[in-house]
Order: C-alpha cells, then structure tokens, then sequence
C-alpha cells in the first residue's frame, strides 16, 4: 500500500504527480499487475522509465483523492468493451467483420486472424480489432447461444 507519506496530485498538464518528502515530485502512471482477474488490486505507480515509485496493494484502502485520481487514469489507458453479444459475422474467414453488443452499446469489429483472440482464462478472451480496440469477454458461458456459436468457429 502506498504510504501515507506519498501523496498524488495533478500538475497543469494534466498529469498524475507523486510527491513524497525529501524527494523530488515524480509524473507517474498506474499499471494493473491484473487487468482482468483483479483490477483494483496490485497498482504499480511507475515512473517514464517504468521504474516502480510506489505500490498500491488495493484500490479501496486508499482516501478519497488518491483513489479517484489512479482510477480516472486508469480509466483513460484500459478502454476495454465487454462483449455481450455477437450478432453476426460477415464471414467464417479472416478477415471478418463482426456486429456485436457491448457495455458501451452497439460496435463493428474487424477480426484480421484468429491469432488476434487470446485466451486469458478458461472462459474469458480478449479480442483484438484492426483498429487496436481490445473487446473483452469476461465469460463465454454467459452469452446466447449464437455468439457462442460465432466465437467457436474462430477459437
């Protein structure tokens, strides 16, 4: 956990400032150890060299401030829509064109290999767009049939 000591703030630029005493302020980025499995747990504050200035064991066991700042950056850099839904595809080869229902609302995907659908667990996959949107699904066993069905053909 990060110690009281640290604190975060933003400078003019918008960036995220961890300031500690006796030390210089140092611009940081938070990165998830566990993205998927454990998002708000394993926060690593690393600086432009990705060398680590603090550890965040639990997103919740910080204050207010601090915990609304990393989430507002992590929010930025970890845009991944939730597949609920594949309506169909345009073909059972690559590439494919997909229309499919996320969290964020209705999105058109363009698979360009099956290569670009990673398994991340047992049921969750990650899909990648040749656009570099990542599309999540977090469960296989909770979509319909037919999307089910679609995913299986490329898997």
């Amino acid at each position: 956990m990060m110690p009281e000591a640290y604190t975060l703030s933003r400078d003019p630029f918008g960036h995220l400032v961890l300031s500690r005493p006796g030390a210089p302020d140092v611009i940081v980025t938070p990165v998830r150890s566990f993205p998927i499995s454990a998002p708000d747990e394993g926060i690593s504050l690393v600086d432009a060299q990705a060398q680590e200035q603090a550890w965040v064991e639990r997103l919740q066991d910080l204050s207010d401030t601090p915990q609304r700042l990393i989430a507002e950056d992590l929010a930025q850099r970890d845009f991944k829509p939730e597949i609920l839904r594949i309506h169909q595809a345009s073909s059972w080869a690559t590439p494919s064109r997909w229309d499919i229902s996320t969290d964020r609302g209705p999105a058109v995907l363009t698979l360009k290999s099956e290569d670009d659908i990673r398994r991340l667990s047992a049921n969750a996959l990650l899909i990648a767009d040749a656009c570099g949107v990542h599309f999540l699904v977090r469960d296989l066993t909770t979509l319909d049939r037919a999307s089910r069905k679609i995913l299986d053909r490329f898997l």
